[in-house]
């Protein structure tokens, strides 16, 4: 292929729930990591597509083999048809930046993605080959790390990095960080999803819902600690629209993530150097679309108290902070960094 002496550095967040790419060209995008093919001829009559990608593929799933490919963080074990639907979110993203993937004279393309920190070296494998023919050079970075490069936060910081599939640590200590540096749970949006849902049947069996409900329900309404405000929800009880009180249940199914998160934070903490523990306790960074609970923030601080105190913030943009960092680093990068951390 003929190309130009252009380069267009990309960070991509490849999230479970949602997916975010910056580019060097100033284009931003997000989309949710869906991908849907007709499921039959009068789906192909209706939509007139041989695929959908993100939110028009999710508005209509009925009529779609829908796909979620990724699963915490990573493309779900198991099926090719989800390696497919992570390529195909992969080219939607590039193409959103207006980079046209059939002109021959295209611009080289160094893609920076964001991966779970402690993400198994097969796992990460799979991804790397998803992005055949997407990008030129690909480097796989931990995404806290993402995280905390776009913020410059490289220095006596630990950033946690809550997103749908997983929440991941890292301490940042001026250096790429260590596997003893970092950490990944799989306490973050989804299993609060999953618990609503669980709450919600078990307190309203009447109710008639869904995973997309509960979805819609916890980014509206989401927080720990005390409600400032009843959290009230129509769902359809044998077909009749019906006001619900699930206050006690989102609080439960938010609160659900607060003790794992906090220990793990609390046990990263004290295995930093003990002269700069107490710098790092006050520049706690959070960042994810779960990241935006609110009160969490304040929980974890509170949290904090056992060590002696501390202060948490969360980032101004969620959505683009590891995208962002990403695209950070790929430009940053020199041949030998992309050497090194590409394997």
């Amino acid at each position: 292929m003929e190309e130009t002496n252009d380069t267009l550095c990309v960070g991509i967040d490849l999230g479970t729930s949602r997916s975010s790419i910056s580019a060097s060209n100033g284009e931003r995008h997000v989309i949710d990591s869906y991908v849907g093919w007709p499921v039959d001829m009068v789906a192909r009559k209706l939509i007139q597509k041989p695929i959908l990608v993100g939110r028009e593929a999710l508005d209509s799933r009925s009529m779609l083999d829908l796909r979620r490919p990724m699963e915490r963080g990573l493309i779900k074990d198991g099926s090719k048809k989800d390696e497919e639907a992570v390529q195909e979110i992969l080219r939607h993203l590039i193409t959103q930046t207006g980079l046209k993937q059939k002109n021959k004279t295209r611009s080289k393309v160094r893609a920076v993605v964001g991966v779970p920190a402690e993400a198994f070296r097969n796992s990460k494998q799979r991804l790397r080959s998803a992005m055949e023919g997407v990008a030129d050079s690909v480097m796989l970075v931990s995404e806290p790390f993402a995280v905390a490069y776009g913020l410059e936060a490289l220095l006596h910081a630990l950033i946690i990095d809550i997103g749908a599939g997983t929440a991941d640590f890292c301490v940042m200590q001026g250096r790429y960080p260590t596997e003893e540096d970092q950490r990944t749970l799989p306490n973050a949006g989804d299993s609060i999803d999953e618990q609503l849902l669980k709450l919600v049947r078990e307190h309203h069996p009447e109710a008639q819902t869904s995973i997309h409900m509960i979805r819609e329900w916890k980014e509206k309404w989401s927080f720990v600690g005390e409600a400032k405000q009843p959290v009230l929800v129509s769902v359809p009880v044998k077909g009749k629209a019906t006001d619900l009180d699930i206050t006690a249940e989102m609080r439960a199914a938010c609160e659900s993530i607060l003790a794992p998160v906090c220990e793990t934070m609390l046990d990263l903490l004290t295995r930093v150097e003990p002269e700069y523990q107490a710098k790092v306790r006050n520049n706690v960074i959070l960042a994810g679309g779960t990241s935006l609970i609110v009160g969490l923030s304040q929980a974890i601080e509170n949290a904090l108290a056992e060590l002696g105190g501390g202060h948490a913030t969360v980032v101004k943009d969620p959505v683009f902070a590891g995208s962002d960092g990403g695209l950070a680093i790929a430009q940053d990068a020199s041949s030998s960094d992309w050497e090194k951390l590409s394997l």
